[in-house]
């Protein structure tokens, strides 16, 4: 039989709910583990620390595998008791980002832009791992572009999720539109994601390279204009977007109204384009013009963020499920602990692996 035994198997846990969103609280209790076949269990002492922090024993199961070290919370209901602490918890919220998968433009090497198309076969393979990669961060809000390539990855992507919520998109466009969407049952919309479309999130307009063959544009123009229109920082494609204008209203969006939501405490997926999210990764690190026009972005590869105490904090990609290594929010500490950072469940616990479970027998 399959088994991961753990050594030195000792640390704290502590687990929060605010209202559904992600929160860390301020005292915690002990924790102990226990070598169970496909895991290990986790006795939760009495757990401290205010209104949001359970008063009560409950066990949890972390999972482990040869893919991943997963976190599945058993979390008990909130307490009714409040604390001036409470009041003065530092919330943290996850931010996603995520190119579209291929699309069929990708595919045939056309300059595609503000051009509504959908995925590809393999892009939709890349949404479905995408959504493997985030599988077990907290989403409460999702930001897609206005076009289908990037609103089918975000669709696709949902459907890995443990919590399995339905993501539904917004109707705004008019009163009718979103009179007509809405739902009138209170546990149905609990089980939903709301879907937020925005124009401001699009791929950047290629003005009239739009639908030409790349490398047949290369030949026309050549090479070198063509690398500057689409790698330099303020200069646009005929009657096009630079990416400097493409920045101007992606960043503008996301300032307005996706970092308040952030602030807030929601966790927040955000699936859009190549110069879109360049565009916001510009503004969260903090790059120069001459650093972001050197960043690529593959198609269908998540990267998060945790934004903390109104700080974005480069985590990178999430693991992909194939690969043998930690939860998603793994980083080296002090002493060489590891660090299992889930909003739900916050272990800081030391651990050696002894041997992998063996994936023939799961």
């Amino acid at each position: 039989m399959a088994a991961t035994t753990f050594y030195q198997s000792v640390g704290t846990l502590k687990s929060c709910r605010n209202n559904g969103n992600s929160g860390l609280c301020p005292d915690y209790g002990h924790v102990s583990f226990r070598s169970v076949s496909k895991g290990f269990k986790v006795d939760v002492g009495l757990l401290r620390g205010g209104s949001f922090c359970s008063r009560k024993r409950s066990t949890c199961v972390i999972q482990a595998s040869a893919s991943q070290a997963t976190v599945f919370d058993k979390a008990s209901a909130p307490s009714s008791a409040t604390t001036s602490d409470s009041n003065k918890k530092t919330s943290e919220a996850a931010l996603i980002l995520i190119r579209h998968g291929e699309s069929m433009w990708n595919e045939k090497n056309l300059f595609t832009g503000c051009v509504d198309v959908p995925l590809t076969t393999k892009g939709v393979e890349e949404a479905v791992e995408a959504g493997k990669r985030i599988s077990n961060i907290p989403v409460d809000m999702i930001y897609t572009s206005a076009l289908i390539r990037a609103q089918m990855t975000a669709m696709l992507a949902m459907t890995q999720h443990r919590r399995k919520k339905v993501p539904t998109i917004i109707h705004e466009e008019s009163e009718q539109a979103g009179a007509w969407s809405q739902i009138f049952s209170e546990d149905t919309n609990m089980q939903c994601i709301p879907v937020v479309t925005a124009w401001q999130l699009n791929e950047r307009m290629y003005g009239e390279l739009q639908g030409l063959n790349k490398q047949e544009t290369a030949d026309k123009y050549g090479s070198e204009q063509v690398h500057e229109w689409r790698r330099s920082y303020d200069i646009p494609p005929p009657n096009g977007e630079s990416l400097e204008m493409c920045a101007e209203r992606a960043v503008a969006y996301f300032t307005e109204h996706i970092e308040p939501q952030l602030a807030s405490g929601k966790n927040i997926m955000i699936a859009a384009h190549g110069n879109s999210l360049r565009s916001i990764i510009m503004y969260l690190d903090k790059l120069t013009s001459q650093e972001v026009i050197s960043l690529e972005l593959a198609t269908g590869i998540p990267m998060l963020y945790i934004f903390k105490e109104g700080r974005f904090i480069r985590r990178g990609s999430p693991a992909a499920p194939t690969e043998a290594t930690v939860y998603a929010y793994t980083k080296v500490c002090k002493f060489s602990k590891l660090c299992l950072k889930s909003f739900h469940l916050c272990v800081d616990v030391t651990f050696l692996f002894d041997e992998q479970l063996d994936e023939s027998e799961s």
